[in-house]
């Protein structure tokens, strides 16, 4: 390898610490959102006596939504700057953070597309829960979104098992 190459490969190698900048902005989004989650669980307890079962629910379900967002974007942010930047460790024991080792960017894949089917779900029942507030067309398009993500999960999750599975067969004598 000349001079030049390892050059060229060290600049290529150091250049994945810029994406700690676009990890740094995620959890500085989250805080933000944490912020707007803080704000919805204020309005829900104000409107707490008053409100009729439904609104109730509703505004519940918005906090369940928001809570798999949050979860989505801390799996998101740690999974990928332990699988392209550094290794996350626990400090004090020295240990990898248990499940951050099996959670490599295919299986990242699987559960972003789970978490997005599960906040599609819960979108459409706040829907069904307020049909008097949509058209029939909107109901309509809401559904073929969320089969189109249901689609997608169950593709990924075929995809997957078929790398997988062709990753544990044995290479065949040629």
């Amino acid at each position: 390898m000349t001079m030049l190459q390892k050059v060229i490969a060290q600049i290529i190698l150091a250049s994945r610490y810029i994406l700690v900048v676009f990890y740094v902005g995620l959890a500085a989004a989250l805080l933000v959102y944490a912020g707007q989650f803080l704000v919805k669980l204020g309005g829900l307890a104000a409107s707490f006596p008053a409100a009729d079962d439904n609104t109730f629910l509703i505004g519940l379900l918005q906090l369940i939504d928001k809570a798999l967002v949050a979860g989505l974007v801390v799996m998101v942010m740690l999974s990928s700057y332990d699988n392209f930047v550094a290794r996350l460790e626990d400090q004090e024991s020295r240990h990898q953070i248990g499940w951050l080792s099996k959670l490599d960017p295919g299986n990242l894949k699987i559960k972003l597309a789970s978490a997005i089917v599960a906040i599609s779900s819960i979108h459409l029942l706040q829907v069904f829960m307020n049909t008097g507030s949509y058209t029939s067309s909107d109901i309509l398009w809401k559904v073929v979104i969320h089969v189109v993500f249901i689609g997608s999960a169950l593709s990924l999750g075929v995809l997957d098992r078929i790398t997988d599975k062709a990753a544990r067969q044995p290479a065949q004598a040629e």
